[in-house]
């Protein structure tokens, strides 16, 4: 679990190179080494320090604010913590999900069940009922987006066969990475394969990229990475 959330960090850190020089490119400004070196580094020093605030600063203002125990009010500071930061990456020039990410892992830290009233749910319980709404409709959006027609091109085929195929055989190499003894490596690396809702997001940012006016990615390619992702998150719970 720590690996995949490692993972997610990494494929954040390459979105917002991406990203960046995309944005470069669309203004006209040069990109070189010095431009990636600053990208990387503001990921970096995003989530590094939005991380050791937070963890530090986090569960104590929670630990002050439930004293005044008004039922809902972590509720609402944990959504306002996670907006803040979204809002803040995508100032820094960042895709919103990374401050989003980082408010995730800070909140996981926060003992939420000492503080909550008997009545209270989690603020994980309490996002249930809209989750169940927003994300059925994201997975629509997505679907939306994609023509049927290119599903059945040969071109299309094949890239979402050799994007399945690296995601699947490259994962394996995870396993190799677990030192203990008597480990099922093999379970690790297919562990380690789905891609799921974030590769989603990072393909629907993909999609929104464009230099000129014309978009980086083709609804073929999108077809082709969201048939990667079907697959990946349908193939792995029966072969573990």
């Amino acid at each position: 679990l720590g690996s995949a959330v490692i993972d997610d960090i990494l494929g954040l850190v390459v979105l917002a190179i991406i990203s960046g020089m995309i944005a470069g490119a669309g203004t006209g400004a040069s990109f070189n080494l010095g431009s990636l070196v600053w990208l990387v580094a503001k990921v970096l020093i995003f989530l590094a320090g939005s991380l050791a605030l937070g963890v530090f600063f986090v569960p104590r203002l929670i630990h002050q604010v439930a004293k005044i125990k008004i039922k809902g009010l972590l509720f609402t500071l944990s959504l306002a913590l996670c907006f803040f930061l979204s809002y803040l990456s995508a100032v820094i020039g960042l895709a919103a999900i990374v401050g989003a990410f980082a408010a995730g892992l800070i909140l996981e830290r926060v003992p939420f069940d000492q503080y909550l009233h008997e009545d209270e749910g989690s603020p994980e319980a309490m996002l249930h009922p809209l989750s169940t709404f927003l994300v059925p409709l994201f997975f629509l959006q997505m679907g939306i987006k994609i023509d049927l027609a290119s599903l059945l091109r040969a071109d299309v085929l094949g890239l979402a066969l050799a994007l399945t195929g690296a995601a699947i055989i490259g994962k394996q190499a995870c396993g190799l990475g677990a030192v203990e003894k008597k480990l099922n490596r093999f379970a690790i690396g297919v562990g380690m394969v789905p891609r799921g809702e974030v590769g989603l997001i990072f393909a629907g940012v993909g999609l929104r990229l464009s230099i000129g006016g014309k978009s980086i990615l083709d609804e073929a390619v999108f077809a082709a990475v969201l048939v990667m992702v079907m697959v990946t998150t349908l193939v792995t719970p029966p072969l573990l």
